[in-house]
């Protein structure tokens, strides 16, 4: 399998921050034009927006699609590896997946199966515009395996995200009077404590709603009372988001709720024989809509260390998930 490591080394070592992914893409078309030449398949660029485009392989007609993204969080760390793991920015999240979806192909076309896909896309980690625009323009695929780190496990559900803005304005006075003004901080200070004490709901399969307070600006100095204060939250959902909604709608009043992103939670497709997990993350699955058929979530590597300076994924999940996804394809096709 050191042709796993070396392609998830090369990916890795392609700068593809989001939405950076060009080069990374290029890369790989070129790499999967030699497969498809090989094995009478085909390779298109999917145009999502300027310079930037999704992969799409094909071998026959595509009943299941291997499907992950191109794109990386900031910021860029170069490769490197020891007798265990693989580092670098996206190691694990998700080159290493890309990787093995590619040597996966590899040996099913090898074996003589074919009627799958390769689909890889761009904007997973800002807003899945390239899965939205793959949603668009599906190619007659039943069943979509979407590769995210999941430690090798077959996930039955996963959270869904609600993003949203608190934006507090007030009246600029100096802060030896502030009976003059009108402090857009304590405004938002009041209504992050409001958002706080919410009792978020809870689902017996993906259990409870989290929130993270994400970054605070505001204010023009120490001696200045704020005219202007601003909060960017996140809510990792467990249904559709519309409770969450109508319960900040209802709690918060005294400043603008603004909202960002509202991707729905999911339950997921299981097959015999795979051990399970859920994914308390948010993945492309939703954009898809089901356009590329019903989807799955597998792929090596853990999330605890996706989007950290440690970034790696185990050599031993690499290969396994090889195996993982043949095993899946062939299960789906028969």
């Amino acid at each position: 399998m050191q042709d796993v490591y070396a392609l998830t080394r090369s990916l890795i070592d392609i700068e593809s921050i989001t939405p950076n992914e060009a080069a990374v893409g290029e890369f790989l078309a070129n790499h999967l034009e030699k497969l498809t030449s090989r094995y009478n398949g085909t390779v298109e660029k999917l145009h999502v927006e300027e310079n930037r485009f999704n992969i799409f392989a094909s071998f026959g007609n595509p009943v299941v699609t291997l499907s992950t993204h191109l794109d990386t969080v900031p910021p860029f760390i170069p490769s490197k590896e020891d007798d265990e793991n693989i580092w670098g920015r996206g190691a694990c999240d998700v080159k290493g997946i890309i990787a093995t979806m590619v040597k996966a192909a590899e040996l099913l076309l090898a074996s003589g199966e074919n009627r799958f896909g390769l689909l890889f896309v761009v904007g997973e980690e800002r807003n899945s515009a390239g899965a939205y625009a793959a949603a668009r323009t599906p190619r007659g695929s039943k069943f979509l395996i979407n590769g995210e780190p999941t430690e090798n496990k077959l996930a039955v559900g996963s959270k869904g995200a609600y993003r949203f803005e608190l934006i507090a304005k007030g009246r600029m006075a100096h802060s030896a009077y502030p009976e003059l003004g009108d402090s857009a901080i304590n405004k938002l200070l009041d209504a992050l404590a409001q958002v706080r004490a919410l009792s978020l709901p809870t689902d017996a399969l993906l259990g409870p709603s989290t929130l993270n307070i994400g970054t605070i600006t505001g204010g023009r100095a120490p001696n200045v009372i704020s005219d202007a204060a601003k909060a960017e939250l996140f809510i990792r959902l467990i249904d559709d988001g519309a409770s969450i909604r109508e319960l900040l709608q209802r709690t918060i009043t005294s400043v603008e709720l603004r909202e960002v992103l509202c991707i729905p939670a999911v339950h997921l497709g299981t097959l015999p024989g795979f051990e399970t997990m859920v994914a308390a993350y948010t993945t492309d699955i939703p954009a898809f809509g089901g356009a590329w058929g019903k989807p799955y979530l597998m792929g090596p590597g853990t999330i605890h260390v996706a989007h950290t300076e440690h970034e790696h994924v185990p050599k031993r999940q690499l290969v396994e998930a090889v195996g993982i996804y043949q095993s899946m394809v062939k299960q789906l096709l028969s």
